[in-house]
């Protein structure tokens, strides 16, 4: 591979880089980077993922700038991005009212008059670049015009000094313009837009690009070439349409999105198959417990969960492992199915283990569990780090010894002397709070044991469908019968009395409130009432009532003996944080107010809605907003408002907010799609299609494609 030559460059917009001495590519470069991490350019590519050659050509531009062109200053509109051909006529440093570097030039090309001149501002600048600015200096200068309190200006221009002259002369301007448009690609500190520009030209000039996909397959689904495609998003040629490259329509980018859903898929089902192809206990059971407990249960089961328990069923009988998301809206009833699931393998000679990320979760798993199960005769063992070490002990030498079969707890279970006799299944509760490792810590207690995890967030078919590839999912899509809809209202923050006056009668006639607060102390930045401060002024606001705070900096046992005392109603008003947005049930509780809810996501509001409706009285959910709403606040507040849906108000955040959120949650090391949609359905289906061919067909060509787009990052046991 071709050396990288040292060379300092300094742009006028900005900071000073270095380029690289070695081959990032090869082994002695990336020992290098690694030493040398963090300031050095190594460092920063690495931050980036930059380090072959191939990176460098699928590091794809965020945006272009049209370079092309010179406008003229009278024509140009505010707000728009353009570039213009100027001659300083004068250049000083002022004071007032901050430091800052003023440049006043005049149109180059344009008549002498008020419409030609054009200011440029620099609030930070060097030495160099005042000493560029010079009377008399032609600079191309290129930025996004606004009207200033002086005229016509642009703040932080990008600028290049093309020369000396006076305004007399007639010079032309359309010399050394680019001839197509500039990419702008997603960056990091320290490492200028130039300087990337030529590590991936120099990367595009030596590698070749030869395509993973069959003349017969770029047919079929009307691809064009990969190399081509490349190239043309790195530099357009000026014919292109800017929106159609920014929108991401173009034929070309539809060519690299499919790339890299296609790898997403082989990734996943290559998961898939190889969890498959491990061996695992069939768990082979009698039917006695489950159908025991199915007979004292005080319910009986919804058509969902019975179909989620046929399935989690199966697949504890099969000879490989399972690993099936149980996923469902709030309230839907997942901690039965994970009951039956503990059940079956209890049945089997097994033992079974449930992990939550919270002691309170965790804690309402065990007491539901213990209700459920002490009438069959079966013990539950409890385990979280607060324990004292006596119980602790006592806890581990009871299921190491077999003589405990079923076990709750936190992180806990998955410390080093924890030892199971024969863990059977691992079940991992709101699986997007924990890590992969230790999900896969808890799996690995049991050799090659069944995993369900479930969560409590929906997502919309599709995206499961797509995201989840590498599992099985089952979805509880209804809700038990007897849960009371939970009334939505909108509420201004200037109402703030009327809203208390509403917690003081709702109170006093024997329910119990939730005062939720989005932030724990003061934040100058935000300007948010705080859980502590809330909790002081609802203390006098409400004499007569028990009001109790809850957040996520007090001791695991300060939180629950707070939770406690609410759930025996010693506590009537409840100020929390979104310590409570999973797994508190309190049906006792009617009411939730909401504080600064235009700050809260849209699986976050529901999450904390979910919190009330649990009993037989009507409940309400308070959103109060603080005025001016943005358009984005004002959008998630009218859904939550008008939905109760769980998977229809996760439709509506994935149109609002992208898939960043379920993907981000998921925190599973699967490769993050930078350019694909996964709402693409006929994108992702005709990938979906592809990588089973592929996978059955030409193992070696998705070998090719993996290492392509992964480079060697790829995990096959992804949890």
């Amino acid at each position: 591979m071709a050396e990288l030559r040292v060379k300092k460059t300094v742009d006028h917009g900005g900071a000073e880089s270095t380029r690289p001495t070695r081959s990032i590519g090869s082994k002695a470069g990336r020992k290098a980077g690694h030493a040398a991490a963090g300031n050095t350019l190594a460092g920063r590519l690495a931050k980036l993922g930059l380090r072959r050659d191939i990176d460098f050509a699928l590091h794809l531009p965020l945006r272009y700038e049209d370079e092309t062109r010179i406008s003229q200053v009278s024509d140009a509109l505010p707000g728009v991005a353009a570039q213009f051909d100027v001659v300083v006529v004068s250049s000083e440093v002022g004071f007032r009212p901050r430091r800052q570097l003023v440049a006043h030039c005049q149109d180059a090309q344009a008549s002498h008059d008020g419409q030609s001149m054009l200011t440029l501002r620099f609030l930070n600048f060097y030495p160099s670049q005042q000493k560029a600015l010079q009377e008399g200096a032609r600079l191309r200068v290129f930025g996004e015009l606004r009207e200033g309190f002086f005229g016509r200006e642009i703040v932080h221009p990008r600028f290049q000094v093309l020369g000396a002259t006076d305004l007399s002369t007639e010079e032309s301007s359309t010399v050394g313009l680019p001839t197509g448009l500039t990419p702008v690609y997603p960056t990091t500190a320290g490492l200028g837009q130039s300087t990337l520009r030529r590590l991936i030209q120099r990367a595009l000039a030596r590698i070749e690009l030869t395509d993973t996909l069959s003349p017969a397959a770029l047919a079929k689904y009307a691809l064009p070439d990969i190399s081509g495609a490349i190239r043309l998003l790195h530099a357009p040629p000026p014919e292109s349409a800017l929106a159609q490259m920014e929108s991401r329509d173009h034929p070309a980018w539809r060519r690299v999105q499919f790339d890299e859903l296609l790898a997403q898929q082989l990734s996943l089902r290559r998961a898939y198959t190889a969890r498959r192809a491990l061996g695992a206990p069939e768990l082979i059971a009698t039917h006695e417990l489950t159908e025991q407990l199915l007979r004292v249960l005080p319910f009986l089961l919804t058509g969902a969960q019975r179909r989620a328990w046929g399935e989690v069923a199966q697949d504890l009988a099969q000879p490989h492992p399972m690993q099936r998301l149980l996923q469902g809206d709030v309230g839907s009833g997942k901690t039965i199915v994970a009951a039956l699931a503990m059940l079956h393998a209890v049945e089997a000679g097994y033992q079974a283990a449930l992990m939550a990320p919270t002691e309170i979760l965790a804690e309402q798993h065990y007491q539901k569990l213990s209700t459920w199960l002490a009438p069959l005769g079966l013990e539950v063992a409890w385990l979280t780090g607060s324990l004292k070490k006596r119980d602790k002990l006592a806890a581990i030498e009871k299921v190491g010894a077999g003589k405990t079969a079923l076990m709750v707890g936190t992180h806990a279970l998955i410390e080093e002397n924890v030892v199971f006799d024969r863990l059977g299944l691992a079940i991992v509760d709101e699986q997007h709070r924990f890590g992969v490792r230790q999900r896969l810590a808890l799996k690995d207690k049991g050799r090659f044991a069944h995993q369900l995890t479930m969560s409590a967030t929906p997502i919309p078919r599709t995206l499961a469908m797509s995201y989840y590839a590498d599992l099985d999912v089952s979805v509880l899509d209804e809700l038990p019968p007897g849960r009371t809809p939970v009334a939505t209202r909108l509420v201004s923050a200037a109402r703030r009395d009327e809203i208390v006056a509403r917690v003081r009668t709702a109170c006093a006639l024997g329910g119990q409130a939730y005062w939720v607060c989005p932030l724990i102390e003061e934040s100058e930045t935000l300007q948010l009432q705080t859980a502590e401060d809330t909790y002081a002024q609802l203390l006098a606001d409400l004499p007569t009532l028990r009001v109790g705070l809850v957040h996520g900096r007090m001791k695991s046992e300060e939180k629950a003996a707070v939770m406690a005392a609410f759930a025996a109603n010693e506590i009537q008003v409840l100020v929390a944080t979104t310590v409570i947005e999973v797994g508190v049930d309190v049906p006792n509780a009617s009411l939730m107010v909401i504080e600064h809810a235009e700050r809260f996501g849209l699986s976050q509001l529901h999450q904390l809605r979910g919190r009330v409706g649990r009993g037989a009285a009507q409940s309400t959910c308070i959103l109060l907003y603080a005025q001016p709403l943005g358009q984005m606040a004002r959008a998630r507040l009218k859904v939550i408002f008008e939905s109760t849906d769980g998977f229809e108000i996760a439709r509506e955040d994935l149109r609002l907010r992208g898939p960043g959120e379920f993907i981000g949650a998921r925190q599973s090391g699967l490769p993050l799609l930078r350019y694909a949609d996964l709402e693409d359905t006929a994108l992702v289906e005709k990938a979906r299609q592809l990588a089973d061919e592929l996978l059955r067909d030409a193992p070696d060509v998705a070998d090719a494609h993996l290492a392509r787009w992964l480079g060697g990052r790829e995990d096959f046991l992804k949890a």
